[in-house]
């Protein structure tokens, strides 16, 4: 009770707290809570199928049991969950985190890499739990009758579509009901498997880590491949963290312990039991725990609940895309702001149209979640991995713990995690190829934009004028000034924008208030507003702004400028100019990047969105100067 009472670290005290455990229910458990419908099935029906002997069965339940325990109640919810980034969490918070551990270019290199792979693995779970979750969902109805086989992949489809399809409308309508059709599902799940459990008690021995123990014992080589299905019992046990900056660590907890993971685990229990009874029913378990009149309604609730499920992972890829951009990692990108009460409800419409189409190829590719397993779990696992290294980073470092203690905290997560990741890695031909290459496709677009925007930084920087020396010259010979505000956007604090010599060069003009503006990227995911802006008043009227955003900010370069107007800054926004660079860039050979790098990152830099439409700048008070400059 005192876990309701007390106060989270987001404010959430007293009666608040259920609320938002049930509002979390229909976010942060969705991909986990429909590992049910195909889990059991995989483990005695996939590549690599056991027995559906009683002790194989117990084995198994055991097995769920404890990978539950130790990676999703343990690994996240007890220790990692505890290393918020100013209350967020995820791979790119944990990795913020970890960066700050270290004055070591190298390793802040390593580290970011790493943290970016991970990152970039996520957009195939994105790929793979809406393929894998809808299609498990539909094939119940081949439970009912084999006249539905033929519609299957068909009703899918339309499912998967329509989902993606009414992305641009955003969730904020639909999204309060989430969470009460979520408890609907967790509580039928608890329901099913404990009608079973009641018929056959004796599967509560699963309990017993024995029975794991027994089962890789008798099964050997073949018992520790099948960690390859169990693993699909996890999937989406990252998503805890992940989203822990919407409802706070405490009401995810409490959801966990206290409804979500009870009633799991019930489920797989009641599915064990009817295996034991019917070892036929290794068919599809899930569906057959229902009754037959239940049979077409469970399809429906299920089909709900992949969608939620399926909703989370992509408002999360989504969320991971505008990340990337405010951290440098990616080209600026049109996004859509899809509630004015809710700064997180945005849809981006380029990623939403990749990932339908990589799910309609999957869909058709694949044909059935059984096949769509063998792709599922490679890229959950690596992700565990990182975030077990990185959170080793973390607790030595900035928790500093004794070195005893975070080498027995590695040891033991790594070594969990790493099971699972040996036992998928045989799967890799057989489908687990897919989420890899995208994984590694995305991560080299990332990294590319970054290591490009470093070089034509540098490039810009050893080409500027010092604006110390820019500023003395203009009393020896004053340009014409006219009266208003010039605004230059700048990446260079310390020296002259192109974009201002193009002005003078061409114009011969120049404002009677210029306003340099910087915009710097904390690690933080948000920067409060008297924290914003520091304006520097320099002489002959030039200011320099320096504009501080977190990676989960919305830039708004007119907004911050009313701030500054507060400090002294005469700004008004009809009276002010905006003028912004557009470079064309020219690869050659014998630069930084090979020769193919240079010429993706010249697609991308073509390509991305412009600058007045990132940073809200109306483009009527817009001017561009075009340049161009050798990488």
């Amino acid at each position: 009770m005192s876990a309701v009472v007390a106060e989270d670290q987001h404010g959430h005290s007293g009666t608040k707290v259920l609320p938002v455990a049930l509002a979390a229910m229909g976010v942060v458990f969705g991909d986990i809570g429909t590992s049910p419908l195909y889990t059991m099935k995989e483990v005695f029906n996939g590549p690599h199928a056991v027995p559906a002997t009683p002790e194989n069965v117990l084995g198994i339940l055991s097995l769920v049991f404890w990978a539950l325990t130790f990676v999703v109640s343990l690994k996240y919810v007890v220790y990692i969950m505890r290393a918020d980034n100013r209350g967020e969490g995820g791979i790119m918070a944990l990795t913020s985190l970890a960066l700050r551990s270290t004055d070591s270019p190298r390793a802040a290199s390593l580290m970011a890499a790493l943290g970016l792979f991970g990152a970039a693995l996520f957009y195939g779970d994105g790929v793979i739990t809406p393929a894998i979750s809808v299609l498990s969902a539909v094939e119940g109805l081949e439970v009912a009758t084999p006249a539905f086989r033929p519609f299957v992949i068909p009703i899918s489809l339309v499912v998967l579509i329509g989902l993606f399809v009414i992305q641009r409308k955003g969730t904020a309508q639909v999204g309060a009901v989430f969470g009460p059709v979520m408890l609907f599902w967790f509580a039928t799940l608890g329901v099913l498997g404990a009608f079973n459990v009641v018929r056959h008690p004796d599967v509560l021995g699963a309990l017993n880590p024995l029975h794991a123990v027994r089962f890789f014992v008798e099964n050997r080589v073949h018992g520790f491949l099948a960690l390859g299905a169990v693993v699909l019992a996890i999937t989406g046990g990252e998503a805890l963290y992940a989203d822990m900056g919407h409802f706070g660590r405490r009401p995810i907890k409490l959801a966990w312990f206290g409804f979500v993971f009870p009633c799991l685990y019930l489920n797989y229990l009641g599915q064990g039991a009817l295996i034991i009874d019917d070892p036929s029913a290794v068919a599809n378990p899930f569906y057959l725990l229902v009754p037959d009149p239940l049979l077409y309604p469970m399809v429906g609730l299920s089909t709900v609940a992949t969608i939620i499920a399926s909703q989370a992972v992509i408002s999360g890829a989504f969320s991971l895309t505008k990340q990337a951009v405010q951290l440098g990692y990616s080209p600026r990108i049109h996004i859509v702001h899809t509630s004015d009460r809710e700064a997180g409800q945005i849809y981006v419409p380029n990623v939403n149209w990749m990932l339908l189409g990589a799910v309609i190829a999957l869909v058709i590719g694949f044909k059935s979640s059984s096949a769509l397993a063998s792709a599922y779990g490679i890229a959950v696992t690596l992700t565990m991995m990182i975030d077990t290294v990185l959170a080793f980073v973390v607790v030595r470092a900035l928790w500093h713990w004794r070195w005893s203690a975070a080498v027995a905290f590695v040891a033991l997560f790594f070594s969990v995690d790493f099971s699972f990741f040996a036992a998928n890695s045989v799967k890799i031909l057989d489908g687990g190829w897919f989420p890899l290459a995208l994984g590694l496709g995305v991560h080299t677009l990332l990294m590319t934009w970054k290591t490009g925007r470093a070089l034509l930084t540098e490039r810009m920087r050893v080409d500027t004028m010092p604006l110390d020396l820019f500023i003395q010259s203009m009393f020896h010979d004053p340009p014409h000034r006219v009266p208003g505000l010039g605004i230059f956007m700048t990446t260079n604090p310390d020296g002259v924008p192109r974009a201002l010599l193009h002005n003078m060069l061409h114009n011969k003009v120049l404002h009677a208030s210029v306003v340099l503006v910087h915009v710097v990227t904390a690690d933080v995911p948000y920067v409060p507003l008297e924290e914003r802006v520091r304006l520097e008043e320099l002489d002959f009227g030039f200011f320099r702004v320096f504009v501080r955003y977190g990676f989960k900010d919305d830039p708004d370069i007119p907004a911050a400028l009313a701030l500054c107007a507060e400090k002294g800054l005469p700004y008004e926004l009809m009276q002010s100019s905006f003028f912004l660079g557009r470079e064309t860039l020219i690869p050659r050979k014998g630069s930084a990047m090979p020769l193919w790098r240079e010429h993706l990152f010249n697609i991308m830099f073509r390509n991305a969105d412009s600058a007045a439409d990132f940073f809200r700048i109306p483009v009527n008070r817009v001017v561009e100067f075009g340049t161009q400059i050798e990488l």
